[in-house]
């Protein structure tokens, strides 16, 4: 919702200066006081008391709500005029809005034979990036509706099928100046800038299994954790920034090295500056940094949470998740609260000890949480089946529909592709009626277009699914 609080250039008021809206104020405080005064079938476990119960507002106050406008097209008009209002706005009331109106709308990906899509990030207000289960670097754009190959860094080892197996992360750090993702070889990581898409470098010599997830501490500093259970600290100073662009080849050479330097511009190697191994873990499977509490939290495949202070690098605890199988998101909400999917619930967990205070139960039986994240007080959740679920954390309960009060709100995918491989999976695989899995999705920045990919669930099946919803 957006607030003005108006300033008038001539007269003495302001257009929303009406004084019926004290009357509807008061009214509105009133019910809510004997709403709270109600004593409930079962006392609350905690309760907190006003200072004062006086429904009178001193005249400085009266001349504040009166000279407040909570209408958006004010908001827009001070903002476009650059007037000496003070403008607030809730960037999750857009979200929130077309949610509960079941204002969005499907429109399709084809992706031809790509398989899987693993991780995915807005780049601009036309672009989204993604990376695939089959090594690929796509991007989409969102008007001209097209798909366009970024090619993956190869490391200086050489990279064999063998160690293909994936992108499963890309992460965009504060400034929007760089882009970190996986590179050819699974287990190294590769920098790109933005918004052009230049290689910038490769991270290599770090891990020796696949990296499952990565995530930025600052404009500077990224850490990504693989399978191998080990945290790696790297580090992109000014030098690194400097780095040519491209190089020109030479002009008397070998045309197919000329045409491979051509293919890729040239880049830098880069090490880590610190690689720890995460204590009671067995493969690190998702990464998030919770800026409140300068802390990185881990989640590991058997059913255990770590958390890594971001200052000094180094594990504070470890804790066993409760009744935790298939854990394999995390997200974190700008106060701290933690985000967990399981198989059958999402678990909500209090930062600060790492207990469970809500465990959310999913409305469709097993069918395993693959994605999650926080737009202002939703929590979004990508499912195993297709579906998109909308949790309030203020409200505690999924978001309700205002169409139609008596269903939640929930996001239905399309099916996407699926090739026929391998034929002995076939038939089972139809008969379960298909739906693909949601392994990421993103809202852009207004939080009023929201990007859906994944693809089949089992791992022998071959297919993809992606779509845009606005």
């Amino acid at each position: 919702m957006s607030k003005t609080l108006k300033r008038p250039v001539s007269g003495q008021r302001p257009s929303c200066y009406i004084p019926s809206r004290l009357e509807d104020r008061r009214i509105r405080n009133r019910t809510l006081r004997q709403e709270r005064r109600r004593k409930p079938d079962k006392p609350d476990d905690f309760v907190t008391y006003e200072d004062s119960d006086s429904e009178e507002e001193t005249p400085s106050q009266q001349h504040q709500v009166l000279s407040t406008s909570y209408n958006f097209v004010d908001y827009i008009r001070s903002r476009e005029s650059d007037l000496s209002d003070e403008r607030t706005i809730d960037p999750a009331y857009a979200s929130r809005h077309i949610l509960t109106h079941d204002m969005f709308r499907e429109t399709p990906i084809a992706l031809g034979n790509i398989n899987k899509v693993f991780c995915s990030q807005w780049l601009s207000n036309r672009q989204v990036v993604f990376g695939t289960k089959c090594n690929k670097l796509m991007v989409y754009d969102v008007n001209m509706r097209r798909v366009d190959a970024i090619p993956t860094l190869p490391n200086s080892h050489g990279a064999s099928p063998d160690t293909q197996s994936g992108i499963h992360a890309c992460q965009i750090n504060p400034s929007h100046s760089l882009l970190a993702t996986g590179a050819r070889h699974s287990a190294d990581i590769a920098l790109y800038r933005l918004p052009t898409l230049d290689p910038l470098c490769i991270g290599e010599n770090a891990h020796r299994d696949w990296v499952f997830d990565m995530c930025w501490l600052d404009d500077q500093f990224l850490v990504s954790g693989s399978r191998d259970t080990k945290l790696a600290l790297w580090r992109v100073n000014e030098d690194l920034m400097d780095f040519p662009v491209a190089k020109d080849a030479e002009e008397e050479g070998d045309q197919q090295h000329q045409q491979q330097q051509q293919d890729v511009p040239s880049y830098a190697h880069i090490s880590p500056i610190a690689v720890k191994e995460c204590r009671g873990a067995q493969k690190i499977r998702a990464i998030c940094f919770n800026k409140e509490y300068r802390e990185l939290a881990l989640l590991s495949l058997n059913g255990y949470m770590h958390l890594f202070n971001a200052e000094t690098f180094s594990q504070k605890l470890s804790r066993k998740l409760p009744n935790c199988q298939e854990n394999v998101c995390i997200a974190c909400q700008p106060n701290g609260l933690y985000a967990v999917g399981c198989r059958s619930y999402t678990l909500l967990l209090d930062p600060r000890t790492l207990q469970a205070v809500k465990k959310i139960a999913s409305r469709y039986s097993g069918c395993g949480i693959r994605s999650a994240s926080f737009q202002g007080n939703i929590l979004t959740i990508g499912t195993g089946m297709g579906m998109l679920m909308f949790f309030d954390i203020r409200a505690g309960k999924y978001l309700e529909s205002c169409i139609n009060s008596s269903r939640t709100v929930v996001l239905k995918a399309s099916k996407g592709y699926v090739a026929q491989f391998p034929d002995e999976e076939i038939d089972g695989f139809q008969q379960n009626k298909y739906s693909p899995a949601i392994y990421t999705h993103c809202y852009d920045s207004s939080g009023t277009r929201l990007f859906t990919a994944g693809g089949p669930l089992p791992a022998t099946l071959i297919g993809n699914y992606a779509g845009i919803w606005q």
